[in-house]
């Protein structure tokens, strides 16, 4: 019997998530991407298969004003607020979230708050 990585685990459960996601003109997908050392956000329209905007820790707006590393909850609430302050400016008020077959915990859940409080609705 063979055992999956977490890994293998979170892309399995991302296949499962995108089978019903899906993003549009009207309603696109912001889609959240974690790695060990940075975390990244794009809106896209699966329509079109564009990306919209997107946000990361590696932005240069961004990486001035984190003094930790990108691994941070505090980091992840400021590029929530970022993907939200520039998809607000393309005119784009409602997503549907894809956790990307993470955990809604730490800090996906942080970058999906600031979001929300930054005015995207989902």
């Amino acid at each position: 019997m063979s055992t999956l990585s977490r890994k293998q685990q979170t892309q399995k459960r991302h296949r499962r998530l995108r089978r019903h996601l899906s993003g549009t003109a009207d309603r696109p997908r912001l889609a959240v991407f974690r790695s060990n050392s940075h975390i990244y956000a794009q809106v896209i329209d699966d329509a079109a298969q564009s990306t919209l905007c997107s946000a990361s820790t590696l932005d240069k707006d961004l990486r001035t004003s984190l003094t930790a590393t990108g691994s941070t909850c505090d980091a992840s609430v400021a590029v929530g607020e970022l993907v939200a302050k520039r998809a607000l400016a393309k005119g784009i008020q409602q997503v549907v979230f894809d956790r990307g077959g993470n955990l809604y915990h730490g800090r996906v859940k942080a970058l999906a708050d600031a979001a929300r409080e930054a005015g995207l609705q989902f």
